[in-house]
Protein backbone atom coordinates (compact mmCIF):
# COMPACT_ATOMS: atom_id res chain seq x y z
CA UNK A 1 0.00 0.00 0.00
CA UNK A 2 1.92 3.16 -1.08
CA UNK A 3 2.44 6.33 1.58
CA UNK A 4 -0.14 9.11 2.00
CA UNK A 5 0.53 12.14 0.01
CA UNK A 6 2.25 14.39 2.09
CA UNK A 7 0.34 18.25 1.53
CA UNK A 8 1.53 19.66 4.74
CA UNK A 9 4.50 21.10 2.80
CA UNK A 10 5.22 22.67 -0.70
CA UNK A 11 6.11 20.56 -3.11
CA UNK A 12 7.68 23.24 -5.33
CA UNK A 13 9.78 26.51 -4.67
CA UNK A 14 9.27 29.85 -6.00
CA UNK A 15 12.22 29.30 -8.76
CA UNK A 16 9.96 26.07 -9.86
CA UNK A 17 6.77 28.24 -10.56
CA UNK A 18 9.34 31.12 -12.54
CA UNK A 19 10.90 28.82 -14.99
CA UNK A 20 7.10 28.35 -16.57
CA UNK A 21 6.95 32.32 -16.79
CA UNK A 22 7.68 32.77 -20.34
CA UNK A 23 5.24 30.09 -21.93
CA UNK A 24 3.24 30.86 -19.51
CA UNK A 25 3.13 34.74 -20.68
CA UNK A 26 3.08 33.75 -24.65
CA UNK A 27 -0.05 31.60 -23.31
CA UNK A 28 -1.74 34.60 -21.74
CA UNK A 29 -1.15 36.74 -24.72
CA UNK A 30 -2.43 34.84 -27.23
CA UNK A 31 -5.90 34.24 -24.63
CA UNK A 32 -5.87 38.49 -24.07
CA UNK A 33 -4.09 39.62 -26.84
CA UNK A 34 -2.20 42.47 -24.79
CA UNK A 35 1.29 41.68 -23.24
CA UNK A 36 0.24 43.86 -19.96
CA UNK A 37 -2.58 42.18 -19.38
CA UNK A 38 -0.47 38.89 -20.47
CA UNK A 39 2.19 39.25 -17.72
CA UNK A 40 -0.85 40.82 -14.81
CA UNK A 41 -2.38 37.01 -15.51
CA UNK A 42 0.91 35.15 -14.92
CA UNK A 43 1.80 37.06 -12.27
CA UNK A 44 -2.16 36.40 -10.46
CA UNK A 45 -1.49 32.77 -11.51
CA UNK A 46 2.14 32.82 -9.94
CA UNK A 47 0.28 34.56 -6.95
CA UNK A 48 -2.49 31.86 -6.80
CA UNK A 49 -0.62 28.97 -7.08
CA UNK A 50 2.17 29.94 -4.19
CA UNK A 51 -0.93 30.56 -1.67
CA UNK A 52 -1.92 27.26 -2.83
CA UNK A 53 1.12 25.75 -3.11
CA UNK A 54 0.65 22.94 0.27
CA UNK A 55 -2.89 21.67 -1.93
CA UNK A 56 -0.25 20.61 -4.58
CA UNK A 57 -0.52 17.18 -4.40
CA UNK A 58 1.84 15.68 -7.72
CA UNK A 59 -0.64 13.71 -8.90
CA UNK A 60 -0.33 16.05 -11.75
CA UNK A 61 3.27 17.48 -13.54
CA UNK A 62 3.68 21.37 -12.05
CA UNK A 63 3.35 22.34 -15.15
CA UNK A 64 -0.48 20.94 -15.79
CA UNK A 65 -1.16 22.51 -12.62
CA UNK A 66 0.08 26.16 -13.31
CA UNK A 67 -1.47 26.12 -16.80
CA UNK A 68 -4.89 25.12 -15.18
CA UNK A 69 -4.43 27.65 -12.74
CA UNK A 70 -3.49 30.55 -15.56
CA UNK A 71 -6.71 29.66 -17.36
CA UNK A 72 -8.53 29.95 -14.65
CA UNK A 73 -6.89 33.70 -14.36
CA UNK A 74 -7.61 34.20 -18.19
CA UNK A 75 -10.99 33.16 -18.17
CA UNK A 76 -11.93 35.38 -15.51
CA UNK A 77 -10.09 38.36 -17.16
CA UNK A 78 -11.98 37.81 -20.31
CA UNK A 79 -15.29 37.92 -18.86
CA UNK A 80 -17.13 40.61 -19.75
CA UNK A 81 -14.85 42.30 -21.70
CA UNK A 82 -14.65 44.01 -25.05
CA UNK A 83 -12.70 41.53 -28.36
CA UNK A 84 -9.40 42.85 -29.23
CA UNK A 85 -8.81 43.69 -33.20
CA UNK A 86 -6.61 44.96 -35.65
CA UNK A 87 -7.74 47.88 -38.07
CA UNK A 88 -8.18 45.75 -40.74
CA UNK A 89 -11.39 43.75 -39.02
CA UNK A 90 -13.05 47.26 -38.42
CA UNK A 91 -13.97 48.26 -41.33
CA UNK A 92 -12.65 48.93 -44.90
CA UNK A 93 -9.12 51.33 -45.69
CA UNK A 94 -9.93 54.66 -45.91
CA UNK A 95 -9.37 57.74 -48.03
CA UNK A 96 -5.58 58.88 -48.44
CA UNK A 97 -7.45 62.33 -47.68
CA UNK A 98 -9.70 61.94 -45.08
CA UNK A 99 -8.89 63.98 -41.44
CA UNK A 100 -6.81 62.28 -38.88
CA UNK A 101 -9.34 64.42 -37.09
CA UNK A 102 -12.58 62.79 -37.71
CA UNK A 103 -11.16 59.58 -37.39
CA UNK A 104 -12.21 57.74 -34.36
CA UNK A 105 -9.40 57.18 -31.45
CA UNK A 106 -10.35 53.86 -29.48
CA UNK A 107 -9.52 52.86 -25.89
CA UNK A 108 -6.49 50.63 -25.33
CA UNK A 109 -8.48 47.73 -24.53
CA UNK A 110 -10.18 47.90 -28.40
CA UNK A 111 -6.53 47.05 -29.94
CA UNK A 112 -4.38 43.48 -30.21
CA UNK A 113 -1.29 45.56 -29.12
CA UNK A 114 2.17 43.81 -29.68
CA UNK A 115 4.99 41.89 -27.64
CA UNK A 116 8.51 41.41 -27.63
CA UNK A 117 9.57 37.90 -29.09
CA UNK A 118 12.11 37.61 -26.10
CA UNK A 119 8.93 37.05 -23.42
CA UNK A 120 7.03 34.86 -25.50
CA UNK A 121 9.47 32.65 -27.49
CA UNK A 122 11.17 29.51 -26.46
CA UNK A 123 14.65 29.75 -25.64
CA UNK A 124 16.88 26.96 -26.70
CA UNK A 125 14.37 24.93 -28.67
CA UNK A 126 14.18 23.06 -32.12
CA UNK A 127 14.05 25.54 -35.03
CA UNK A 128 10.72 24.11 -36.20
CA UNK A 129 9.44 24.87 -32.64
CA UNK A 130 10.92 28.49 -32.85
CA UNK A 131 9.04 28.95 -36.32
CA UNK A 132 5.88 27.60 -35.01
CA UNK A 133 5.98 29.26 -31.75
CA UNK A 134 6.89 32.67 -34.05
CA UNK A 135 4.03 32.49 -36.22
CA UNK A 136 1.42 31.75 -33.79
CA UNK A 137 2.08 35.28 -32.10
CA UNK A 138 1.64 37.10 -35.19
CA UNK A 139 -0.73 39.72 -34.72
CA UNK A 140 -3.18 38.41 -37.17
CA UNK A 141 -3.08 35.01 -35.88
CA UNK A 142 -3.71 36.43 -32.42
CA UNK A 143 -6.49 39.20 -33.50
CA UNK A 144 -8.02 36.37 -34.79
CA UNK A 145 -8.10 34.15 -31.67
CA UNK A 146 -10.27 36.82 -30.10
CA UNK A 147 -13.11 35.84 -32.30
CA UNK A 148 -13.37 32.56 -30.24
CA UNK A 149 -15.28 32.29 -27.04
CA UNK A 150 -12.88 31.86 -24.40
CA UNK A 151 -12.89 28.21 -23.67
CA UNK A 152 -12.75 27.49 -26.86
CA UNK A 153 -9.55 29.79 -27.21
CA UNK A 154 -8.20 28.15 -24.80
CA UNK A 155 -8.56 25.08 -25.99
CA UNK A 156 -7.35 25.64 -29.24
CA UNK A 157 -3.96 27.24 -28.21
CA UNK A 158 -3.79 24.25 -25.87
CA UNK A 159 -4.20 21.26 -28.43
CA UNK A 160 -2.86 23.54 -32.02
CA UNK A 161 -0.06 25.95 -30.69
CA UNK A 162 0.93 23.66 -27.74
CA UNK A 163 0.42 20.44 -29.09
CA UNK A 164 -1.15 19.15 -25.82
CA UNK A 165 -3.04 15.64 -26.19
CA UNK A 166 -7.15 16.12 -26.31
CA UNK A 167 -7.29 13.91 -22.88
CA UNK A 168 -4.66 16.89 -21.09
CA UNK A 169 -7.21 19.72 -22.60
CA UNK A 170 -9.76 18.10 -21.21
CA UNK A 171 -8.67 17.28 -17.88
CA UNK A 172 -7.38 21.11 -17.44
CA UNK A 173 -10.42 22.65 -18.81
CA UNK A 174 -13.09 19.88 -16.75
CA UNK A 175 -14.30 18.29 -19.79
CA UNK A 176 -14.61 16.26 -21.98
CA UNK A 177 -12.34 14.73 -25.03
CA UNK A 178 -15.48 14.63 -26.80
CA UNK A 179 -16.25 18.52 -25.56
CA UNK A 180 -12.58 19.23 -26.68
CA UNK A 181 -13.41 18.56 -30.25
CA UNK A 182 -16.08 19.14 -30.80
CA UNK A 183 -14.78 22.95 -29.65
CA UNK A 184 -11.56 22.83 -31.67
CA UNK A 185 -13.92 22.27 -34.97
CA UNK A 186 -16.37 24.57 -34.25
CA UNK A 187 -13.32 27.13 -33.58
CA UNK A 188 -11.63 26.17 -36.84
CA UNK A 189 -14.96 26.69 -38.50
CA UNK A 190 -14.87 30.39 -36.95
CA UNK A 191 -11.31 31.13 -37.83
CA UNK A 192 -11.93 30.13 -41.60
CA UNK A 193 -15.05 32.17 -41.89
CA UNK A 194 -12.83 35.11 -40.27
CA UNK A 195 -9.86 34.46 -43.14
CA UNK A 196 -12.98 34.67 -45.45
CA UNK A 197 -14.27 38.46 -44.02
CA UNK A 198 -10.80 40.10 -43.66
CA UNK A 199 -8.18 41.36 -45.94
CA UNK A 200 -5.73 38.50 -46.52
CA UNK A 201 -3.12 38.90 -44.12
CA UNK A 202 0.92 38.71 -45.18
CA UNK A 203 2.64 35.52 -45.31
CA UNK A 204 3.73 33.46 -42.86
CA UNK A 205 6.28 34.96 -40.67
CA UNK A 206 9.89 33.86 -41.31
CA UNK A 207 13.64 34.68 -39.68
CA UNK A 208 14.68 37.58 -41.74
CA UNK A 209 17.17 36.80 -43.99
CA UNK A 210 20.19 38.45 -45.23
CA UNK A 211 18.16 40.44 -47.95
CA UNK A 212 15.77 40.96 -46.24
CA UNK A 213 17.46 42.78 -43.31
CA UNK A 214 19.22 44.76 -46.10
CA UNK A 215 15.55 45.87 -46.67
CA UNK A 216 14.90 47.03 -43.60
CA UNK A 217 18.37 48.90 -43.45
CA UNK A 218 16.88 51.12 -46.36
CA UNK A 219 14.00 51.86 -44.54
CA UNK A 220 15.45 52.85 -41.71
CA UNK A 221 17.42 54.53 -43.83
CA UNK A 222 14.66 56.37 -45.89
CA UNK A 223 12.33 56.91 -42.84
CA UNK A 224 14.97 58.92 -40.93
CA UNK A 225 15.19 60.90 -43.99
CA UNK A 226 11.63 61.03 -44.54
CA UNK A 227 12.73 60.59 -48.25
CA UNK A 228 9.25 59.21 -48.82
CA UNK A 229 10.05 58.86 -52.96
CA UNK A 230 12.38 55.88 -52.05
CA UNK A 231 10.51 54.48 -49.23
CA UNK A 232 7.73 53.53 -50.93
CA UNK A 233 9.89 51.55 -53.59
CA UNK A 234 10.41 49.24 -50.55
CA UNK A 235 6.63 48.77 -50.13
CA UNK A 236 4.56 45.86 -51.73
CA UNK A 237 1.77 46.48 -53.87
CA UNK A 238 -0.65 45.30 -50.90
CA UNK A 239 0.84 46.95 -48.47
CA UNK A 240 -1.47 47.45 -45.32
CA UNK A 241 -0.54 50.74 -42.96
CA UNK A 242 -2.18 50.69 -39.77
CA UNK A 243 -2.08 53.41 -36.46
CA UNK A 244 -3.76 51.98 -33.51
CA UNK A 245 -5.43 53.98 -31.82
CA UNK A 246 -6.91 55.63 -34.65
CA UNK A 247 -9.82 53.52 -36.32
CA UNK A 248 -8.09 53.41 -39.77
CA UNK A 249 -6.20 51.98 -42.37
CA UNK A 250 -4.24 51.87 -45.62
CA UNK A 251 -3.71 49.77 -48.61
CA UNK A 252 -1.22 49.72 -51.40
CA UNK A 253 1.77 52.62 -51.67
CA UNK A 254 0.28 54.98 -53.68
CA UNK A 255 -1.70 55.72 -49.87
CA UNK A 256 1.11 55.05 -47.75
CA UNK A 257 3.08 57.68 -49.83
CA UNK A 258 0.30 60.60 -49.90
CA UNK A 259 -0.42 59.76 -45.83
CA UNK A 260 3.16 60.43 -44.81
CA UNK A 261 3.63 63.29 -47.17
CA UNK A 262 0.59 64.55 -46.12
CA UNK A 263 -0.87 64.20 -42.37
CA UNK A 264 2.12 61.95 -40.93
CA UNK A 265 5.02 65.02 -42.20
CA UNK A 266 5.17 65.59 -38.74
CA UNK A 267 7.32 62.19 -38.42
CA UNK A 268 9.67 64.14 -40.50
CA UNK A 269 13.11 64.55 -38.61
CA UNK A 270 12.26 61.04 -36.30
CA UNK A 271 15.02 58.70 -35.06
CA UNK A 272 14.14 54.71 -35.32
CA UNK A 273 15.80 52.65 -32.83
CA UNK A 274 15.63 49.21 -33.77
CA UNK A 275 13.54 46.56 -31.23
CA UNK A 276 14.00 42.87 -30.89
CA UNK A 277 11.56 40.96 -32.71
CA UNK A 278 7.71 41.59 -31.82
CA UNK A 279 5.33 39.45 -33.07
CA UNK A 280 7.63 37.06 -35.10
CA UNK A 281 8.51 40.15 -37.28
CA UNK A 282 10.65 43.13 -37.01
CA UNK A 283 9.97 45.96 -35.31
CA UNK A 284 11.20 50.09 -34.75
CA UNK A 285 10.63 52.11 -31.80
CA UNK A 286 9.72 55.70 -33.30
CA UNK A 287 10.97 59.08 -31.43
CA UNK A 288 9.92 62.06 -33.28
CA UNK A 289 11.72 65.98 -32.33
CA UNK A 290 11.23 67.33 -29.12
CA UNK A 291 10.34 70.73 -29.73
CA UNK A 292 12.49 71.12 -26.17
CA UNK A 293 15.49 69.15 -27.93
CA UNK A 294 16.33 65.54 -28.34
CA UNK A 295 13.15 63.28 -29.53
CA UNK A 296 10.18 61.80 -27.62
CA UNK A 297 8.80 58.18 -27.82
CA UNK A 298 6.10 58.30 -30.51
CA UNK A 299 5.38 54.96 -32.06
CA UNK A 300 6.67 51.21 -31.94
CA UNK A 301 6.44 50.27 -35.44
CA UNK A 302 6.19 46.42 -36.59
CA UNK A 303 7.32 45.93 -40.43
CA UNK A 304 6.01 42.91 -41.79
CA UNK A 305 8.37 41.62 -44.74
CA UNK A 306 7.28 38.94 -47.58
CA UNK A 307 10.26 38.52 -50.17
CA UNK A 308 11.93 41.43 -51.11
CA UNK A 309 9.24 43.78 -50.05
CA UNK A 310 7.65 45.17 -46.85
CA UNK A 311 3.91 44.09 -46.86
CA UNK A 312 3.04 45.54 -43.35
CA UNK A 313 3.60 48.51 -41.85
CA UNK A 314 1.92 49.01 -38.40
CA UNK A 315 2.37 51.97 -36.24
CA UNK A 316 0.95 51.25 -32.29
CA UNK A 317 0.93 55.03 -30.80
CA UNK A 318 0.67 54.14 -27.17
CA UNK A 319 3.61 55.16 -25.82
CA UNK A 320 3.41 53.28 -22.50
CA UNK A 321 4.68 49.93 -25.01
CA UNK A 322 8.08 51.64 -24.58
CA UNK A 323 8.53 51.12 -21.15
CA UNK A 324 7.24 47.28 -22.24
CA UNK A 325 9.85 46.84 -24.61
CA UNK A 326 12.46 47.98 -22.22
CA UNK A 327 13.14 51.49 -24.07
CA UNK A 328 14.53 54.75 -23.27
CA UNK A 329 11.58 57.82 -22.25
CA UNK A 330 14.13 60.19 -24.37
CA UNK A 331 16.52 59.94 -27.00
CA UNK A 332 19.57 62.96 -26.58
Amino acid sequence: MSAPLDTATPRFEPDDLEAFRRELTGYCYRMLGSGSEAEDAVQEAMVRAWKAADRFEGRSSLRSWLYRITTNVCLDMLRGSQRRARPMELGSSVPVDVDLAGIAVLPEHAWVLPIADDRVLPVDADPADVAAARESIRLAFVAALQHLPARQRAALILCEVLKWQATEAAELLDTSVASINSALQRARATLAARAAEVPESPPAAEPINPQQQALLERFVDAFERYDVEQLVTLLHDDVQFSMPPYDMWLEGPGSVSGWLVGQGIGCQGSRLLPVPSANGTAAFASYRVDPAGGHTPFAIQLIEVSGDRIVGFHNFLDTTLFEEFGLPAHLD
